[in-house]
């Protein structure tokens, strides 16, 4: 096999070969048309065409997340806030607590300004054009190709992990997928093989490809209708490919976290600054624990200095273990009883006491999510400060 450079120089060659094309702009589609899974977003319109607003929602909650999570999110999605225009008009909170559970918060937020600025500049008409629609939040080169493509034919070829999985297996392509030269090149490959006269339908037969049967692990490749080209398949290696450099050691961080019970037995909840991670969401106050100190005294303190607000800690409600893309967490929650402060927030972020009932209302990180209902099982404990 070829060194990694020389690879992808090999693979662009091929790319132009009638073998190579006839795999993927036949045999691929071919084999796609018998084995798309049924989608809501992939339904078309009373003219026969895909709604790019639906499309548009969908790529962006496919980002990070499998289909049959995705699906029925988008369905109350899509039920909640039927039009472009619908989602402009909606608050914030309403559209993160749509989105609540399914993560990457930044996604929603994106696409809630995103959508004002359809309305605003485009009269509410998702813009065909790849550099207006390139210009609002969140759109990336991926989500531009995948959008533009399925709901208006636009030529341009996609590139994401499925993508990039079947591409090295075919080719045999040993350079670092995760260097952003290979990605490059990569998509240049891809845009090589798009069949420009019916893009969509291209874009989607790889990807379905790469979920489906170009898996991970196990791929099924005696079903594969590029088995006859592929280099991993002939070397009986697909799990080599794609080859990626080693990841950082993750960090870990242990958060204390308080549960702030007025005379009431309201709680204290404040909402996270909107350019923040999980921005726009509602939080319990807490951080990390610092050196020496206990997990109870990290929590009274973390209380105080991020709102102001001095309390007397009590037992422990739950230990919640989650893991983000880039670190993990070890969160301990403690009910704690107010004892006195005025609140307020650093950022000058709405705080609010809520009722254990009405914390449906607000939208949460999934781990305090988890907390809520570690609270909610012990809510008819006696009073315990």
């Amino acid at each position: 096999m070829a060194d990694a450079e020389d690879g992808l120089d090999v693979a662009l060659c091929a790319a132009d070969t009638a073998e190579v094309r006839q795999a993927f702009q036949d045999a691929l589609p071919a084999w796609f048309d018998g084995a798309r899974r049924p989608m809501p977003w992939r339904e078309p319109g009373p003219d026969g065409r895909r709604d790019p607003y639906r499309v548009w929602v969908s790529e962006i909650m496919l980002q990070q997340t499998r289909v049959e999570t995705a699906i029925p999110y988008f369905d109350r999605f899509i039920e909640r806030f039927p039009s472009v225009a619908d989602l402009a008009v909606a608050p914030l909170d309403d559209v993160l607590k749509q989105w609540e559970g399914l993560g990457y918060y930044s996604r929603a937020r994106n696409l809630h300004r995103a959508a004002q600025g359809v309305v605003a500049e485009h009269s509410g008409v998702v813009p065909s054009e790849e550099a207006a629609f390139r210009a609002l939040p969140g759109v990336g080169p991926y989500t531009a190709a995948a959008v533009l493509s399925l709901a208006f034919d636009t030529p341009l070829a996609v590139l994401d992990g499925n993508v990039i999985r079947v591409l090295t297996r075919v080719f045999g392509i040993q350079a670092d997928a995760r260097s952003g030269k290979t990605r490059r090149r990569l998509q240049e490959l891809s845009d090589a093989l798009l069949d420009r006269s019916r893009p969509g339908r291209w874009n989607e037969s790889v990807m379905e490809l790469g979920a489906t049967v170009c898996t991970p692990r196990s791929p099924a490749c005696p079903v594969c209708p590029l088995r006859a080209i592929c280099a991993a398949a002939s070397l009986g290696t697909p799990e080599a490919f794609p080859v990626v450099s080693k990841r950082a050691p993750v960090p870990h961080h242990t958060i204390a976290v308080g549960l702030v019970t007025d005379e009431a037995d309201r709680l204290f909840i404040q909402r996270r600054p909107e350019d923040a991670m999980l921005g726009g969401l509602w939080e319990f106050p807490g951080g990390k624990v610092e050196p020496g100190e206990t997990l109870e005294e990290a929590c009274a303190r973390e209380v105080r200095e991020e709102v102001g607000l001095d309390v007397a800690v009590g037992p422990p409600v739950a230990r919640v273990e989650h893991a983000y893309s880039h670190f993990r967490i070890t969160m301990h929650a403690f009910r704690c009883l107010y004892q006195g402060g005025s609140p307020r927030t650093e950022s000058g972020e709405p705080w609010a006491w809520v009722a254990v009932d009405d914390l449906d209302r607000y939208a949460f990180p999934r781990a305090n999510g988890r907390i809520i209902e570690a609270l909610r099982e012990q809510v008819r404990a006696p009073r315990l400060l």
